[in-house]
């Protein structure tokens, strides 16, 4: 089936997508409660899409003090099924297979990192086992997957962390635009869930502002799904609702 093909301004785009689009105010910027209320109304995808945010922040990510980074569980997870290896030793081990990790090993979990297996999402490392962990860092660090104190998988509390990868903890951190990007769940969770996870993302990153940072923060927020086109989200609101000002 072909489908049809509209111009909008200088682009086309197919019908689907054009016909979510008009339901957009375009230089609108919505309040937290309009843009997840008409969120349902633009994903007009058959499968269950992801639900994205995108925070534009006013800081320049080549200094390294004007960095955001961190990692949140948010109250209702993702909605994707998370894949935790840990590397861990004795008592370790034990506690962080009795706390539903996938795969618990040592050295011979690195020596398998090694030869190319990498059927895991996340990594949670002891901090005795970092030094084994360098090995491998140039394979996990391109993915992803190198464990980092400042996001909690480098800890001696390995059940905590488990827990909380399984739960569903996303990292965020800014791209070298400014720019926050993650996924805050799924099209079927319902605006409620999403707005919840959303007002507890939004405000880890205002907390994190950087003391560098000067003028206007949370320039601009943008919230869309897998293929709907994006909704503007009016960055004041998005202050007010976290209970920030």
């Amino acid at each position: 089936m072909i489908e049809v093909v509209k111009k909008v301004g200088s682009k086309a785009y197919g019908k689907k997508y054009s016909d979510a689009l008009s339901k957009i105010q375009l230089g609108r910027r919505y309040t937290v409660e309009e843009a997840f209320g008409l969120l349902p109304d633009v994903a007009y995808a058959k499968f269950d899409e992801s639900v994205d945010v995108a925070f534009n922040l006013g800081v320049d990510p080549k200094h390294a003090d004007q960095m955001v980074r961190g990692a949140i569980v948010l109250p209702h997870g993702i909605g994707k099924s998370v894949r935790v290896a840990v590397l861990a030793k004795g008592d370790k081990a034990k506690e962080a297979e009795a706390a539903g990790a996938d795969v618990v090993g040592a050295e011979d979990l690195i020596e398998k990192i090694s030869g190319g297996w990498l059927e895991f999402d996340k990594m949670v490392a002891t901090p005795d086992m970092m030094v084994a962990v360098s090995k491998v860092g140039k394979i996990l660090g391109p993915r992803g997957l190198m464990p980092n104190p400042k996001l909690g998988t480098v800890t001696f509390e390995v059940a905590r962390a488990v827990k909380e990868q399984k739960l569903g903890k996303i990292e965020y951190r800014t791209e070298k635009t400014g720019i926050v990007h993650c996924v805050i769940g799924k099209k079927s969770f319902g605006a409620q869930k999403l707005k919840e996870n959303f007002i507890t993302l939004a405000s880890a990153i205002a907390k994190a502002k950087p003391p560098t940072s000067k003028g206007t923060y949370m320039k601009n927020v943008t919230l869309s799904t897998t293929m709907s086109p994006s909704l503007s989200v009016d960055p004041i609101d998005v202050m007010t609702s976290a209970g920030l000002i």
